[in-house]
C-alpha cells in the first residue's frame, strides 16, 4: 500500500469548557500519533471526550494547551489535507443539492473549475459504489447509500486523512458491515490514513490497526492496543478470530473499568457497557 501525507501528532493536550468556576476539562494531557497509511480506531465511554478530540485532530477546535501537528503544521484551522465525515448524514447533506452537487460542493471556493469539480465528484461517487446516482437528491437515496455519499465528499478533497466521527451509527446492520468494508478497501486503495471514533468496541477491533481506550475524568489515553489481525479482514472469519475475541474482551473490560471504577478512583464517562446482539456496544 502506497501511504500518502505525514504523521498527525497530538502532544499533551488538554480541552476545557467554560471559565473560572464554571470550568469543566473534558482532556488532560492527552498524546497520540497517528503515523501515514495508519487506521486507528478510538473508543472510550459517553462523555469522554472523543468527538472532542476528533474536532481538535480537524482542526475545528483548538485545544486549551497543547498541540495538534500534521507533519511540521500545527492544526490550529481546518487543513486541506484532512477530511471529516460526521455521523449524521441527514444533517451533513444538503437536500435541495443533487448527490453530484453535495459531493463537489466542499471544493468550490477552493480554485477547482467547475468542469473538474464534477468530474471529482463521479469519481468519488463511483468509489464508494454509487455510479449512476449523482443526479438524485439525497432523500431519494436509502440511509446507508447517503452515508456513501457522505464519504465520497471526504474523498473529493483528495486528503490523506480521514477523521470519521461515529461513521456507521446510523444506518442498519447490514448497512453497517457494508461500510465498515468499503472504508477498509478505500484505505487500501487510497493509501490514507484513517481515525474513526466509534462506541462500538467490535467495529474498532475489526477495523483498526490500532485501538485507543480513553478513560479517566478529565480523559487520557488508558491504552493503545495494536489489533495484529492483518490487512485482509472478512466480517465472518476475523471475527470468530481467537485474536479478535481476546482483544474485543481486552477494551471492553478497560472501558467498564473507566465507568465502574475502584473506590478512590474517578470515573470517565457515564452509562454501563450494554450488549446490543452480539456486538459490544458502550452506552450513550
Amino acid at each position: 500500500m502506497n501511504t500518502r501525507g505525514y504523521s498527525l501528532i497530538v502532544e499533551d493536550v488538554c480541552k476545557s469548557f467554560g471559565h473560572g468556576a464554571d470550568e469543566h476539562r473534558v482532556i488532560e494531557g492527552l498524546s497520540l500519533r497517528v503515523d501515514p497509511g495508519e487506521f486507528v480506531c478510538v473508543v472510550g465511554p459517553s462523555g469522554a471526550g472523543k468527538t472532542t478530540l476528533l474536532r481538535c485532530l480537524s482542526g475545528l477546535a483548538r485545544p486549551t494547551s497543547g498541540t495538534v501537528r500534521y507533519g511540521d503544521e500545527q492544526v490550529t484551522r481546518p487543513l486541506a489535507d484532512i477530511a471529516v465525515v460526521f455521523q449524521d448524514y441527514r444533517g451533513s447533506l444538503m437536500p435541495w443539492m443533487r448527490v453530484r452537487e453535495n459531493v463537489a460542493f466542499p471544493l468550490q471556493g477552493t480554485g477547482v473549475r467547475k468542469a473538474e469539480r464534477t468530474e471529482r465528484a463521479e469519481e468519488c461517487l463511483a468509489a464508494v459504489g454509487l455510479d449512476g446516482v449523482g443526479d438524485k437528491y439525497p432523500w431519494q437515496l436509502s440511509g446507508g447509500m447517503q452515508q456513501r455519499v457522505a464519504i465520497a465528499r471526504g474523498l473529493a478533497y483528495n486528503a490523506p486523512v480521514l477523521l470519521m466521527d461515529e461513521p456507521f451509527g446510523s444506518v442498519d446492520a447490514q448497512s453497517r458491515f457494508d461500510l465498515e468494508d468499503l472504508t477498509l478497501s478505500l484505505r487500501a486503495r487510497l493509501g490514507i490514513t484513517v481515525v474513526v471514533v466509534t462506541h462500538d468496541i467490535d467495529e474498532a477491533v475489526y477495523l483498526g490497526d490500532r485501538v485507543v481506550v480513553l478513560g479517566g475524568s478529565p480523559t487520557t489515553v488508558v491504552d493503545n492496543l495494536t489489533v495484529g489481525l492483518g490487512a485482509e479482514r472478512d466480517q465472518i472469519t476475523t471475527r470468530a478470530d481467537a485474536r479478535f475475541t481476546e482483544l474485543r474482551s481486552r477494551v471492553l473490560t478497560l472501558i467498564r473499568a473507566a465507568q465502574h471504577p475502584a473506590p478512590g478512583e474517578q470515573a470517565g464517562g457515564a452509562g454501563p457497557a450494554k450488549r446490543r446482539g452480539t456486538r459490544a456496544v458502550l452506552g450513550g
